[in-house]
């Protein structure tokens, strides 16, 4: 199973454990907004308020490239908070897990 079939499976599940699975030791996510780094433990709180909620909606999330090395992810997502968002996600991998995480965001009126 590649790793954008098991992230889309645990999010589909709101598997937060599964999800975190697919996140390699030393990952990483970096905020488009800002551009700050935040760590796997770090970025756990935000990961599990959004996955918890039934606000959170993906829509036309589709998988654009994976391999070893990389995956790159879109989707029209809709966030807790209620704003939209046009999301493009490249994930780095590194040994089977995603190690880093750089979203781009357009909102969507």
């Amino acid at each position: 199973m590649s790793v954008y079939q098991k992230v889309r499976a645990a999010q589909d599940k709101k598997d937060i454990d599964g999800f975190l699975s697919c996140l390699h030791d030393e990952f990483v996510f970096v905020r488009h907004q800002s551009g700050t780094e935040v760590s796997k433990e770090d970025w756990k709180p935000t990961l599990t308020t959004m996955m918890q909620s039934d606000a959170l909606v993906f829509h036309n999330q589709r998988c654009l490239y994976e391999n070893n090395e990389i995956m790159v992810e879109h989707s029209l997502m809709t966030f807790p908070d209620g704003t939209s968002e046009a999301v493009m996600v490249v994930n780095l991998l590194k040994d089977g897990k995603i190690i880093r995480t750089e979203t781009g965001a357009t909102p969507i009126t």
